[in-house]
């Protein structure tokens, strides 16, 4: 399968919390773990469980970055690393982080944002993303 979602994280399920209706899964990878907040019935469909792999898959407009880690947010997924790319178009940009594991997250900001937060290749930022903008696949 192809999709258009710039980001594709592979990982094996470490935990599922289950709820009436969402429940929220743990995606880890070789240094990271991304929570995903799908429904119940997505869950069961897919028989995640586990031990199971899975791919967490986020729309680079999905993906907020800060200059640093924030402590009071209620995004559940925070992952710092290098910024290997910035890319700017006429309004909006591309910025690229590389996580120490290797794995890159692309992320579609303002022009404006990526200047006055001096995002420039080489420096360091962090990938903010709520759990309810992850999507889950496997193969």
């Amino acid at each position: 399968m192809k999709i258009s979602a710039r980001n594709q994280l592979k990982g094996t399920i470490t935990d599922i919390k289950g709820g009436a209706v969402n429940g929220v899964v743990t995606i880890s990878g070789r240094e990271n773990s991304i929570k995903a907040d799908i429904t119940m019935e997505a869950i069961h469909e897919l028989g995640l469980a586990v031990g199971n792999e899975a791919i967490a898959v986020i729309k680079a407009s999905s993906v907020m970055f800060a200059p640093e880690r924030i402590s009071n947010i209620s995004a559940r997924n925070q992952l710092a690393g290098k910024i290997v790319e910035v890319k700017e178009g006429a309004v909006n940009g591309h910025v690229t982080l590389e996580l120490p594991c290797g794995e890159r997250i692309k992320g579609s900001v303002t022009n404006e944002a990526i200047s006055e937060l001096g995002f420039r290749e080489g420096g360091s930022a962090v990938a903010i993303i709520k759990a309810t903008e992850v999507m889950v696949g496997i193969e």
